[in-house]
Formats: structure tokens, sequence, C-alpha cells
């Protein structure tokens, strides 16, 4: 799936699923806007390395996704660099996991800016030029959580459920403009933040890290293995590209058969 001559912008693209969804895009000759946080030689490292071997355009932004201004100046820096956005991915997001009378407020707050709002001031500043171009991609990577919920998740399962909503409204508010909107729902993905859920669960637990993750995907997932971020990145090649042009509003689930029980 070629995207010779397009431009994404992906939001918490350092590690993780963000990284893998930029390599896929890069690697199909896309250009893109790297943002996450992170130490400054890696960041600058990983970029070189993505331009260099797929020959591509690859930049990077700094910008704050709890901090509405910083996000326009993402997409602004953006339109600049490249000519204009083509693709926004919605990936960033943070965590934190306690019963709700003792969840801090704060933590809350900070959850539902980076996890939910952040989409909002992205889409927001990325869709007027996507519509004047009659051609654009809004993929926002949701979760099973934003279909289904789990204990000591307030914030995240609400922003989640937030993003799918989102989601669904700015696909019916795209239809015929040459622009979609579509999330990706994955269950459990092996990203560094899933690992430290998992040495958590080990320490507390004093059991052994690979028993620790063979029950945290048992309870959930009939299919006892993670989704790779790679498995992610070729669901978002495929939002992006035109045999998507169709789907609207959609979320697409990779999660090991979880919200199928």
């Amino acid at each position: 799936m070629s995207l010779k001559g397009k431009s994404a912008v992906v939001t918490g693209s350092t590690s993780g699923i963000g990284q893998a969804i930029a390599e896929a895009f890069a690697a199909a000759g896309c250009n893109v806007m790297l943002n996450g946080f992170g130490d400054k030689t890696a960041i600058a490292r990983l970029r070189e390395g993505m331009a260099n071997k797929n020959g591509v355009r690859v930049e990077y932004h700094a910008a704050d996704m709890s901090r509405p201004a910083e996000i326009a100046d993402l997409v602004a820096k953006s339109q600049a660099a490249f000519g204009g956005v083509d693709i926004l991915v919605n990936n960033a997001g943070i965590q934190f996991t306690a019963p709700v009378e003792k969840f801090p407020a704060e933590k809350w707050d900070a959850i539902i800016a980076i996890n939910l709002s952040a989409t909002f001031h992205a889409v927001h500043a990325a869709l007027p030029q996507m519509k004047a171009r009659k051609w654009g991609r809004i993929i926002n990577v949701a979760s099973t959580h934003g279909l289904v919920a789990s204990a000591h998740k307030v914030a995240y399962v609400a922003a989640k459920h937030g993003i799918v909503g989102l989601t669904k409204v700015v696909g019916i508010e795209c239809a015929d403009t040459g622009v979609t909107c579509n999330a990706i729902c994955p269950g459990w993905v092996l990203t560094p933040l899933v690992q430290a859920q998992i040495e958590a669960r080990a320490k507390a637990g004093g059991i052994a890290v690979e028993t620790a993750s063979r029950a945290l995907l048992a309870e959930k997932q009939p299919q006892l293995q993670f989704t790779k971020p790679e498995q992610i990145a070729a669901l978002a090649l495929f939002l992006a590209s035109d045999a998507a042009s169709n789907m609207q509003g959609a979320q697409l689930v990779s999660d090991g058969g979880w919200t199928a029980q």
C-alpha cells in the first residue's frame, strides 16, 4: 500500500505503537512528523534512521499533548514542513490505575487531556486543510477499553470510550468530503506501558514476569498472545489507503477475542 507523496503526523510516535505506525508509513513512502517524549539523542537517531532507510522526510515536534496551543503548533509546523497534512494518527496516551474513590483528580485530568482532548484539538487543527484538499485520513488509536470496561481504569476507559464516540461523529461529518475518520481498538499490545504493568504485577504477587504476563492475558483474552505493534501499524496503513475510502466511524478490533466473549 503506497503512501508516496503523502505526509502524516503521528502523535506519541517515539516508542511503542506510535513508532511502529510511523515506521510503516515511512516504509510506504510517506513523510512523517514524529512526536513524543524521550531522550533527545535517541529521538534524533530514530528520526535520521527512519528518513535514511526509506528516503522520506522525517521531522520531530516535541508538543506536549496536554497543551492545546502546542498541539495546534504541531499541526501548523507539519503543514508548513510538508505542504500539508494528509494523515493524522492520534496515538499519544498515558495510563494510571486505582479504584474510583482513590483515583487522584490530577491523574483523571491528565489522562482525559492526553488520551481524549488532545485528539479533538489535533483534529480541529488538521481537518480544515484536509477538507479543502478533498483528501485526508484521521486514524484514532482507541482501545478495547473504548468498547468495554475494566476495574481501576476509570479515566482511561472514559477517555477511550470518548475516542470511539468522537470517531463516529467526525466520520459522519466527513461523509463525502474525501476525508475519513476511523479507530483502531487493540487489546493487549506489548508496549513499554504494558510491560511496566506486567512487571508491577509480578513484583506485587512475587511471581515471575512470564507468569504475570500470561495471567494478564488470561483475564481478558481467549487467545493468549499479545498483539504486536507492527500488526496495529498494518491496520493503520490499511485505513490510510484507498482500500478503506468507504469506511467512516468504524472500529477495527485486534484483541485476541476479548470483545467476542
